[in-house]
């Protein structure tokens, strides 16, 4: 259903218009984790590390509810959203134990470095290791690379599509599907980037324009960032040979539109991408539980992307 003038009150109440993320990164941190502190696992899960360069990085390990060699025939690497600034592998527990139910897949949840204290590009390099680790080591999980696929919502979904850029350009393994939940794609976030979602909804529904660029400004190391690819994908002037893509976008949400402009500019470069936009949606949607409407519409349509060949 269409959002009514009641849930439009709640919603502007809910968007904080004058927080201040910059100053107050640390205290979403504790509220994001202590909402999720009594999430309860259905599932198995197994923890951890996977050694980078200088430090080790932990994953949580999801498996399936029919943790069989059949049923356990997929991977998904999944990286989670928060504006590069929040949110980690406890806080997407239950978000990555639904996963696992609903797709019969092994999930990998990658607890990359979060900025400011670790700016860009230290997020992407930690998805990165995680994902080279496992597509060159396929006997990890017994599992086909053509089986392993990149999953992320918002800041996560921009950190799957830059790894499928970078594995393409380094040239260590390639991608060959991700999934793409309400991606950020874009280095502009103000009214005048062109978006109409921006403009329309950068306010009153939850995520606010001027809350997206708080995060991207705790993100980026310098100005010149924002001119790289690997940051905002949308800019990339080649986007050929990228992987198998659906994306899903919400319509209420910023993000919306460069979202859909990323999957069009992948069209347009020869790639397969399904671009499917949920009606009456919100940004963050994907976190809900899971008998909520818009969740299990995105599992209906993420079954029905794995099946294709």
């Amino acid at each position: 259903m269409a959002i009514n003038k009641a849930m439009r009150i709640a919603l502007k109440a809910l968007s904080y218009p004058d927080l201040d993320v910059k100053k107050n990164y640390k205290l979403h941190r504790q509220v994001k984790t202590v909402v999720n502190a009594y999430f309860k696992p259905r599932y198995s899960i197994w923890d951890h590390k996977i050694s980078g360069l200088d430090h080790d990085i932990p994953v949580r390990i999801f498996l399936p509810p029919d943790d069989s060699d059949d049923a356990r025939h997929r991977v998904f690497i999944f990286f989670h959203g928060g504006g590069w600034v929040i949110g980690n592998i406890d806080s997407y527990s239950n978000v990555c134990a639904n996963m696992a139910g609903h797709t019969g897949a092994l999930v990998v949840s990658v607890d990359y470095r979060l900025a400011p204290e670790y700016r860009f590009p230290c997020a992407l390099e930690d998805c990165y290791t995680v994902t080279r680790e496992i597509f060159l080591d396929t006997a990890l999980f017994d599992v086909e690379t053509e089986n392993i696929i990149l999953i992320g919502d918002s800041a996560g979904a921009n950190l799957a599509a830059a790894v499928s850029l970078l594995a393409r350009d380094r040239g260590e393994f390639n991608v060959s599907k991700q999934i793409l939940i309400y991606p950020a794609t874009n280095n502009d976030h103000s009214d005048e980037t062109g978006f109409p979602s921006i403009r329309e909804f950068g306010k009153d529904y939850l995520l606010t324009s001027k809350r997206i660029r708080d995060y991207m400004e705790l993100y980026i190391s310098s100005e010149e960032d924002l001119n790289s690819p690997y940051l905002a994908p949308l800019i990339a002037d080649d986007l050929s040979n990228q992987p198998k893509t659906l994306i899903i976008t919400a319509e209420y949400d910023p993000l919306r539109d460069e979202g859909e402009t990323y999957g069009r500019k992948l069209s347009e470069y020869g790639n397969s991408v399904d671009v499917y936009r949920l009606k009456d949606a919100l940004h963050g949607f994907f976190s809900l539980p899971k008998h909520f409407v818009h969740v299990k519409k995105s599992y209906e349509l993420i079954n029905k992307f794995l099946l294709k060949d």
